[in-house]
């Protein structure tokens, strides 16, 4: 079996081959980077990496100015003595889990994954043989179950309209880069203007500049802002980006607003519980189905829950111990 060892706090080598997964340095020749997160691109912005066409653009926007060798999904590279494939992981524009087949076997290395994907991505697919399943369990535990998109979109549309028929500004808070597509995604049908936080706003010209319909949105513009909707990063709460608009009211969207106790935490208005992670249940019937001779866990609150599942169906298991850093 193919040796996996885990390197610095978040990221995995294979040694014998060269290669990392999202790793913060060039400690082997080859670093593949699943998608453009702050806690999965390096912490080093100059280092040599390879990632897809929608990551590369991404990372560019958020800092990054090392080389990016561009590898679009399902084209293989041969780097050494193995073979790299990048499939689309359905977490956030250009997500990839990184497939690596060698003489000792093939290793899937998930990133962030979402299954069935968030229609702000390019979709989900993956190989139907994999010998090592390396996958993260953010929402490892059985109270996590998701809801459909369609019902979660049509949520985030009511609110905004109901919002506006009361002229109450909707809030809604989102992660800048993924959630907060996500959300313009489900709410361009409605119609209304959008207007979204300074730092998320070159992020949605890459998503359009790839296809993804966003609808009407521009820059926040304090002056203009009580005329649509406001979507803005949860660290916008008790800033006058918020304060300063009477009458509005807040969603709160990610997977943790399936917790109810996070609406007394952040004094929001609504809790929409939309992520761009696997919940619980589709990451067991994922492993059932590749029924891959060992899974890895990892950024995890509690392993042994998902050991315990896949141990009683035949599989073995253990944790990484990657960096859990609890965020979408």
């Amino acid at each position: 079996m193919v040796t996996i060892q885990k390197h610095g706090y978040s990221g995995i080598i294979l040694p014998d081959y060269g290669i990392g997964l999202d790793i913060d340095t060039n400690a082997v020749p080859h670093v593949f980077i699943s998608h453009a997160h702050a806690d999965h691109m390096p912490r080093n912005r100059k280092i040599s990496v390879y990632a897809t066409p929608a990551t590369a653009a991404l990372m560019r926007v958020r800092g990054f100015t090392g080389n990016i060798t561009e590898l679009p999904f399902k084209e293989s590279i041969q780097v050494g003595d193995a073979r790299v494939t990048l499939y689309p992981a359905g977490h956030i524009l250009g997500s990839a889990m990184t497939y690596i087949e060698t003489s000792e076997g093939s290793v899937l290395y998930t990133g962030d994954y979402r299954n069935p994907p968030s229609p702000c991505t390019e979709g989900f697919e993956c190989p139907e043989n994999v010998d090592v399943f390396i996958t993260e369990a953010t929402f490892s535990l059985p109270i996590y179950r998701w809801k459909s998109h369609d019902e979660l979109f049509q949520e985030i549309r009511s609110f905004a309209v109901d919002c506006r028929s009361k002229n109450e500004v909707p809030v809604f808070l989102t992660y800048n880069l993924g959630k907060a597509q996500e959300v313009m995604m489900a709410l361009a049908q409605t119609q209304i203007p959008v207007q979204i936080h300074g730092a998320g706003f070159p992020l949605c010209e890459i998503y359009t500049k790839f296809g993804m319909d966003l609808g009407n949105y521009s820059r926040y513009n304090r002056k203009t802002v009580s005329d649509g909707i406001l979507i803005t990063p949860s660290s916008s709460l008790n800033t006058p980006i918020i304060t300063d608009i009477k009458n509005h009211k807040i969603a709160y969207c990610s997977g943790w607003a399936s917790l109810e106790s996070r609406r007394a935490q952040i004094n929001v208005d609504k809790l929409i519980p939309i992520s761009d992670h696997i919940d619980f249940f589709e990451l067991i019937d994922l492993c059932k189905r590749l029924n891959p001779e060992h899974v890895y866990i990892t950024h995890t609150p509690n392993s042994e829950v998902v050991t315990h599942y896949l141990s009683d169906v035949g599989i073995a298991s253990s944790s990484l111990d990657l960096e859990y850093p609890g965020t979408e």
